[in-house]
């Protein structure tokens, strides 16, 4: 009779175990929705049509594409708000036509010096670098920074060795080595002058002492749990000189993420989206004023153009309502939703 009673409780327990079981995978899947999007651009600038062959646009307009497609599977697999983030930006990083990872641009002493930024709006965690030589991804080396370390922001040698310690790859500096990078650096190298990417000045020849071309990556997530994650990445700029640090590192400036209001990622002049706290002043007007992001945009823009700042950003909020706006002639951008139909753009 014990041994019948002992049998009985075994069943009933691995019986309620199953049923348990069931039912968290149900929950799980409740959980997960159908509505998620992502966003991404690969810089802003006063590029000109009629200096960019053919070939060249449809490579930029390929790889969005790429990196689109790439996001919305993970979506679709149900991966989190930051794991898409990265494995987009890593797409953008590895083709040497953006300033980001392969083929950024060299400093007035001759290499490159990378930065970028990663936020996740459910934790408000964030992980950034700074002037850093040899990552390979540096996305990557700022969502490591974002899960396992006490510090938001590391730059140079320490970020380096935080990234190997962790498992990053780093790489000889040869590898971003791109001839167009190059070929622009040896123009301006012995002068004060300092480039961007994609903008062609007036004439479309010469250089001038304005800062005149944005080059910077990014993409901002919804995810189908409802989170929001940012990421930022760039090479900086052409000839820069003293170690300067530009906007997209600085979380707040060229990158923010709330799950309460909306993930946003910048590129342009990164002194002025410093300095107008760009992404976070967006955020700030849909937490406090209760505006909505289309017109929480629209506002901070127009106080960016008045201030003469250039340049761009990309949005999501909550409700996977998507933003692309700029005030230059063009932004390389695109997006993607639940439909799985990538749109992207230049002008």
């Amino acid at each position: 009779m014990k041994n019948w009673t002992v049998l009985l409780l075994l069943v009933t327990y691995f019986t309620s175990c199953q049923l348990f079981s069931q039912s968290t995978d149900t929950e799980n899947n409740t959980m997960m929705n159908d509505h998620f999007g992502l966003v991404l651009h690969g810089g802003a600038g006063n590029m000109a049509k009629k200096n960019l062959s053919p070939e060249l646009e449809q490579q930029y307009k390929e790889t969005m594409k790429q990196a689109l497609l790439v996001g919305h599977k993970m979506l679709q697999d149900g991966k989190s708000a930051v794991d898409v983030v990265e494995a987009v930006i890593q797409v953008l990083e590895d083709a040497p036509i953006f300033n980001a990872g392969k083929g950024a641009v060299f400093t007035h002493d001759g290499h490159n010096e990378m930065d970028a930024a990663i936020m996740d709006g459910k934790t408000r965690d964030a992980g950034a670098v700074a002037n850093v030589q040899h990552i390979r991804n540096p996305i990557s080396a700022a969502k490591a920074i974002l899960q396992k370390s006490k510090f938001v922001l590391l730059s140079g040698k320490g970020a380096e060795k935080f990234a190997q310690e962790n498992g990053v790859t780093l790489v000889d500096s040869s590898y971003f080595f791109y001839q167009p990078r190059w070929d622009d650096y040896l123009k301006i190298k012995n002068s004060k002058n300092t480039k961007l990417d994609h903008d062609t000045p007036e004439g479309g020849a010469e250089l001038n002492n304005k800062i005149n071309k944005f080059g910077t990556v990014g993409c901002v997530v919804l995810d189908r749990f409802g989170h929001l994650a940012a990421g930022t990445s760039t090479g900086g700029i052409a000839n820069k000189d003293y170690n300067r640090i530009g906007d997209s590192p600085l979380i707040g400036a060229g990158t923010y993420a709330n799950d309460e209001t909306c993930a946003i990622s910048c590129t342009g002049h990164g002194e002025d989206f410093i300095r107008g706290v760009v992404a976070y002043d967006i955020a700030a007007q849909m937490e406090y004023k209760h505006r909505s992001l289309k017109r929480a945009v629209k506002h901070t823009l127009e106080k960016l153009t008045a201030h003469k700042g250039r340049g761009g950003l990309i949005a999501i909020d909550q409700k996977g309502n998507m933003i692309m706006e700029f005030n230059t002639n063009g932004m390389f951008r695109g997006n993607i939703d639940q439909n799985g139909l990538p749109f992207v753009a230049i002008y």
